[in-house]
């Protein structure tokens, strides 16, 4: 998911809208003969039975790169295509659709690192359950049966229009097995996009709960268990992985809930603590997401943790920040911050207390440094956004800044989402492995 960054030009989450666009479809169709060579099933590794038993069972982790801030997102590089080519993608657990830009031809596009990605012509059928998986509704309508258009639109204006195809995935699994496994990628061949919310990505890398996310194909492949998850460094960088790479010993888990589509990473309900302390705010639904840098509370819980931070800072040695537009509120000292450790102590933790996890609550702990900044002019800044004003409701979500040095483990096979501390800077790797 995406959503406009208040104050800042980096793309962030916001629920995501697919309709079917037939207006498009014959366009594009005409690509479906231009004598493009297919990319035919024996080709593709994964199809060979034995290899695949070889890989099933195993994982694969990938390594990602940039920060909260001042990069704004996270990336990892996929190789994709015959021959395959590498693209960097933005690391979304918000969104259900893997896509690259795409010279179909463009219509429009974004600078990008590397050249438009170039489809094959294996398309996907309109009725297909993965182009169903990306209606708005079941009854949808066909332009042309042979292919399934698409249109994602996010709340920071952002849009892409394309088609779904096949493609092959180069994959190395941590068993020392590499693979080229065919799965499903948007074709993004028109994007609409503000100079605001622009940053240079070959596309969206989509790891949410539907049926054409990247785990969920993999999972139907026999190739991984359907869990997947991520460690972001408060230092930059870090690592998503398919299948069991973690240590559970040190989890702490809730269930999944389905307050939306069914598509997201939903927990809930919770209830908020600043400092250890209840605020009276419960009834949170949670959404965590990559897709968004920081972290959005609904009305009646950003208000409540706004009031008591008011009351915390009143006699502290910082004051209000009005003139740093970098995030909505920001505070500055006697002399420039340089880094998260000279101003924590000034802040006190905030606490979701998971009510559905049994006799034992399952809290997930924000402390200061994963919900502050320090902004370019040395102030510190809340990385915690008021979610209405954005158009997210009463949704409450996580982003990045509240999920560094934490391993990360969405287990769509039991249903539950884990958490727990870990040096994301340290890329898991098994005695074969190499990335």
């Amino acid at each position: 998911m995406k959503i406009g960054k208040v104050g800042l030009g980096v793309m962030m989450v916001v629920l995501m809208m697919m309709l079917n666009l037939s207006t498009c479809s014959a366009w594009f169709g005409n690509k479906r003969k231009s004598g493009r060579n297919s990319i035919l099933p024996g080709e593709a590794m994964s199809s060979r039975p034995s290899l695949m038993n070889h890989a099933a069972g195993s994982s694969i982790v990938f390594p990602i790169y940039g920060n909260v801030y001042p990069v704004g997102f996270y990336n990892v590089t996929l190789n994709i295509g015959q021959p395959p080519r590498p693209y960097f993608l933005d690391v979304d657990t918000g969104s259900e659709l893997t896509w690259l830009q795409c010279d179909a031809p463009c219509s429009q596009c974004s600078e990008t690192p590397h050249p438009l990605y170039k489809p094959s012509n294996d398309f996907i059928p309109c009725k297909d359950p993965l182009c169903a998986s990306l209606q708005p509704t079941d009854d949808y309508t066909c332009e042309d049966p042979n292919q399934c258009d698409y249109e994602i639109k996010y709340a920071d204006q952002y849009s892409t229009l394309g088609v779904l195809l096949n493609d092959v995935y180069l994959l190395n699994f941590t068993n020392g097995v590499q693979l080229k496994v065919r799965m499903a990628l948007g074709c993004g061949y028109d994007q609409i996009f503000s100079p605001s919310t622009y940053h240079p990505l070959d596309g969206i890398l989509g790891l949410g709960r539907g049926k054409a996310s990247l785990i969920s194909q993999l999972n139907s492949q026999g190739l991984v268990r359907n869990v997947m998850g991520h460690c972001l460094s408060s230092r930059g960088g870090g690592y998503i992985f398919f299948g069991n790479v973690y240590d559970s010993s040190r989890m702490s888990w809730t269930p999944i809930s389905s307050i939306d589509s069914g598509k997201h990473y939903s927990a809930g309900p919770a209830e908020l603590v600043f400092g250890g302390r209840k605020t009276g705010v419960g009834s949170l639904n949670i959404i965590f997401d990559t897709g968004s840098s920081y972290t959005y509370f609904n009305s009646q819980a950003y208000q409540a943790m706004i009031s008591l931070l008011n009351k915390e800072l009143h006699r502290k040695p910082i004051k209000a920040a009005p003139d740093d537009q970098t995030l909505p509120m920001c505070w500055h000292g006697k002399r420039p911050f340089r880094s998260i450790n000279e101003v924590k102590k000034y802040f006190k933790p905030l606490t979701l207390s998971f009510t559905n996890g049994g006799r034992v609550k399952p809290q997930f702990e924000i402390p200061p440094e994963a919900y502050l900044i320090i902004s370019n002019m040395g102030n510190v800044c809340l990385g915690i956004l008021n979610g209405p004003e954005v158009g997210l409701g009463e949704l409450n979500l996580i982003g990045d800044i509240s999920m560094l040095d934490k391993v990360m483990v969405f287990d769509n096979e039991k249903q539950l989402i884990g958490w727990g501390p870990a040096d994301c800077n340290s890329v898991p790797k098994s005695r074969d492995f190499s990335l």
